[in-house]
């Protein structure tokens, strides 16, 4: 018994569903339902990794960091 509801019940909506979908359409249903719970399982299982920085704040971290690498260049060329 799954929360209250019995085989009979289960057996009376499996019913409705054929009859709504028609048997052919119910492997699709089924796969797309699986599909969705397994997606929504990794999503929950797995921790966030979003990204906050500005597309602007990215660019100059990136022109800050090629900038210090070429000064270190030229400084160790010079000695």
């Amino acid at each position: 018994m799954i929360g209250g509801i019995g085989i009979p019940e289960l057996l009376i909506i499996l019913a409705i569903v054929l009859v709504i979908f028609g048997a052919n359409k119910l492997p699709e249903i089924g796969s797309g339902m699986g599909r969705a719970i397994k997606n929504f399982k990794k999503a929950t299982g797995e921790p966030e990794e979003i990204d906050v920085t500005s597309e602007k704040e990215q660019i100059n971290s990136e022109q800050k960091t090629q900038n210090d690498d070429n000064k270190s260049d030229s400084t160790n060329s010079s000695k």
